[in-house]
């Protein structure tokens, strides 16, 4: 199947009804007849479903057609992208353990490593996860590599490929956050990437209406090693050990789960996924070559012939660079101007919404990180975070470049 098809038919969603979506499951526990049946559920020896936080039939159909769609062999819904990230690296990450990961992360992610040093939890940054970067840094207390395809909004692309072979030649696997490329552009999994994450709020759902995040497991790294002596009660379940113990352990007892509701809705915008990121993806383009010749500003897209991923968004991401660029305004007084100027695109802070977003991000989603840390992800005083939408292009271009304008007025 190709991709549209694919979305609507892969994970078929009926139920004995016949219904087309799957119901919306909005209920804490579900009853048994016996006791004896609710006791083998609770152990796992027999298919059901019990309570909401632990499993629920709405969020199943969703974690399957996710795991469809990554080529993955299953995934688990969380409560947010953020909880999504967390659970994926704590499901591997003990006191004493070290990661590697890139200076380029969604200022959230960067707030959460830094609460991983209170657990023992070291993290060493390289400006961008290469290849060439990741090897010297790994010893034997590295126990993964995490990266996001993407980088938010610092707009760096990994070559999985190669990062992965230097992963998987240390016995170390790579983490992948996929949620600013999604499936449309590329499945990490088929490049090499051992375990990827989204956070389903942005373009998965892609009408900003929940709260969501996915972690898809490969299924083919090998957990049994004496490098990861956690899982070696979790060996019997083969390559479904990392599932068997992130649903057995830190993700059910943290309560990370996701709200039946929210995953219905994230369905709902699944489907939708390949045509909202046919039309984002061209109007970013187009966007941004735009505004490359408006005096006044400068432009970061990776899809641009001015960018040094260009090459590898031809080879890795089907030549399509993403529905995020970034502008340089020259000031932070200018780029308050610019953002206020705009007629269409919202000041709101998510991305992966129909409707074009921007923000200031130095003030905003980076307001707790460090001056280099905002360097190092991207984040200057007069950046700004453009999420386009499926506006009409002309419309966009005609609104940013009047807000352009408005820009340098006063100077």
């Amino acid at each position: 199947m190709d991709f549209n098809t694919e979305l609507l038919h892969s994970a078929p969603a009926a139920d004995k009804y016949g219904s087309t979506q799957p119901p919306i499951y909005q209920v804490s526990a579900f009853s048994k007849d016996s006791a004896e049946t609710l006791e083998k559920v609770f152990a796992g020896k027999a298919p059901g479903f019990s309570y909401s936080r632990i499993s629920n039939p709405t969020v199943d159909s969703f974690e399957k057609r996710i795991a469809a769609l990554e080529g993955g062999i299953g995934a688990v819904a969380c409560s947010s992208g953020m909880a999504a990230v967390t659970m994926a690296l704590l499901n591997i990450l003990g006191a004493g353990d070290e990661l590697i990961a890139g200076s380029g992360l969604f200022g959230g992610t960067i707030d959460l490593f830094g609460d991983f040093a209170r657990f023992g939890i070291t993290v060493r940054f390289v400006d961008s996860v290469t290849a060439d970067s990741v090897a010297p840094l790994i010893n034997e207390r590295t126990k993964a590599v995490f990266a996001e395809l993407i980088g938010n909004p610092k707009l760096d692309v990994v070559d999985i490929k190669s990062v992965a072979e230097v992963c998987h030649t240390n016995g170390i696997p790579l983490i992948i956050d996929s949620t600013t490329a999604t499936p449309y552009l590329v499945r990490p999994i088929q490049h090499g990437a051992d375990i990827v994450v989204h956070s389903a709020s942005k373009y998965i759902n892609g009408g900003g209406n929940s709260i969501a995040g996915v972690i898809t497991d490969s299924g083919k790294f090998g957990w049994d090693s004496g490098k990861f002596p956690q899982f070696a009660e979790y060996k019997q379940f083969g390559r479904f050990a990392y599932l068997a113990k992130l649903r057995g352990g830190f993700w059910r007892n943290s309560g990370a789960c996701l709200a039946p509701f929210n995953a219905f809705m994230c369905s709902v915008g699944l489907e939708t996924l390949g045509l909202r990121m046919e039309r984002i993806c061209d109007n970013a383009y187009r966007l941004a070559e735009f505004l490359s010749e408006q005096e006044g500003v400068t432009v970061n897209y990776p899809a641009l012939p001015s960018s040094p991923y260009r090459c590898l968004v031809q080879s890795q991401l089907g030549g399509k660079g993403g529905g995020i660029l970034t502008l340089r305004a020259g000031s932070k007084e200018r780029a308050f101007r610019l953002v206020n100027s705009l007629k269409y695109a919202l000041n709101a802070t998510n991305i992966g919404d129909i409707r074009t977003l921007v923000i200031h991000p130095a003030s905003t989603i980076y307001l707790h990180s460090t001056e280099e840390q905002r360097e190092k992800a991207g984040v200057y005083e007069d950046t700004i975070r453009v999420s386009v939408g499926i506006e009409d292009t002309d419309d966009l271009r005609e609104d940013f470049g009047n807000a352009v304008k408005r820009s340098r007025e006063n100077d």
